[in-house]
């Protein structure tokens, strides 16, 4: 090639980045101007003649998410509704009895396998509810209620996160290695007199991350509960998912109209831990993890049964206690009630992202599991549509 070709194609190269850069910027710009007009109408006209073929891998995503979810805000005014709510939160879905019917579906898997264990723990009860009831009473399963108690379940569960931090590789391939400095922590006497438990800090460049676990009413957070919260909380859930998010800078309206995804990750992430079979030497821990998703599918059940079939509480709460038996622990029946009250399909979108992921998850294994895994987390969170069409 000649030198004069060759200068004229690097030319071009670097005329094309400059407008590209130039494109990204005036897109922003308009995202901005998007989120700040309250007519969503209006907003999602500024959004017009953008093509997301135009611009880099998290431009593109913030443009799709943003056009589809004003979208949904034009329909909801027009036709509010459970349904137009959930599209709001997730994407494009089938319709509450679809979205349920699916939802009772893992739910009666969950449970299937729950009930295989606690029959083989010799633990009876006439409804799943019961059973778990009587596996959180277990005195042989209960930290002391003292420093020493509290710093062993902190121990127990650092033991727990050196497992799953090896187990990565593996399963969600390369991550930056800030995000694998992180661990348990009671948290400083400061934050504990404070109540600053049960949050996050999370890992940067030179900063490691932490979980301060609330611990105070240790009797409710029995042995077999902790192992999946490190999955959920630590590795390989939210301290991958959302220093990688944060790294890749998605515009705020994406973090609007995908708000579940995070949690939806890390519902993945305790269900991927299981699947690899972590907790095969240990039935108790493993029906710790069943509860935890019972717990989650329990509580989408009820936002569609409230919003859209119009349950009463107590009709919610008395399915709530059949099928998992105790709250979890950060969230009392009647708290957690109220607020699936107040925020409609929020609970059920939560779920919804979870599994939309697993499904894309399904059937891989090795290179593949770990290419899938990646997509869903180089470029931040993203709506139901886009994890399938990724998939």
């Amino acid at each position: 090639m000649s030198v004069t070709r060759r200068a004229v194609l690097i030319g071009g190269a670097v005329l094309a980045m400059a407008a590209r850069a130039e494109a990204a910027i005036t897109l922003t710009a308009a995202l901005d101007a998007a989120a700040g007009e309250r007519d969503p109408v209006i907003a999602l006209k500024l959004l017009d003649g953008f093509d997301p073929r135009d611009f880099p891998p998290v431009a593109a995503l913030d443009l799709i998410t943003a056009r589809a979810g004003l979208a949904c805000d034009v329909a909801l005014a027009r036709a509010p509704g459970f349904d137009r709510q959930l599209e709001r939160l997730f994407g494009s879905h089938r319709g509450a009895a679809a979205v349920e019917r699916r939802l009772i579906r893992e739910q009666r898997i969950a449970t299937t396998t729950a009930l295989r264990l606690f029959d083989r723990l010799g633990i009876a009860g006439q409804t799943p509810g019961e059973r778990f009831t009587r596996l959180w009473g277990e005195a042989q399963g209960r930290f002391d209620d003292g420093d020493a108690g509290r710093d062993a379940a902190i121990a127990a569960m650092n033991a727990t996160l050196d497992r799953l931090r090896a187990m990565l590789p593996a399963l969600i391939g390369p991550v930056p290695a800030y995000c694998r400095n992180v661990s348990a922590t009671r948290g400083s006497p400061e934050e504990q007199a404070a109540g600053k438990v049960g949050t996050r800090r999370l890992p940067l460049p030179g900063r490691p991350g932490a979980y301060v676990v609330d611990l105070a009413r240790i009797a409710d957070r029995p042995r077999c509960s902790l192992p999946s919260v490190v999955a959920h909380e630590l590795l390989p859930g939210h301290m991958i998912q959302l220093p990688t998010e944060a790294a890749a800078r998605p515009h705020r309206l994406r973090l609007t109209y995908a708000p579940g995804f995070a949690e939806g990750w890390s519902i993945h992430a305790e269900r991927l831990v299981a699947q690899t079979g972590a907790w095969t030497d240990d039935p108790r821990a493993m029906l710790g993890y069943l509860h935890w998703r019972l717990f989650r599918i329990a509580r989408a059940r009820a936002d569609i049964g409230i919003h859209a079939y119009g349950w009463s509480i107590d009709q919610a709460q008395a399915r709530l206690v059949e099928w998992q038996g105790v709250p979890a622990y950060f969230a009392p029946f009647d708290a957690d009630l109220a607020r699936i009250t107040a925020e409609p399909a929020t609970r059920t979108a939560e779920m919804l992202f979870a599994l939309a992921i697993e499904d894309g998850a399904r059937g891989k294994r090795g290179a593949a599991l770990v290419r899938f895994n990646q997509a869903m987390l180089v470029d931040g969170r993203m709506r139901g549509d886009e994890i399938r069409r990724r998939a």
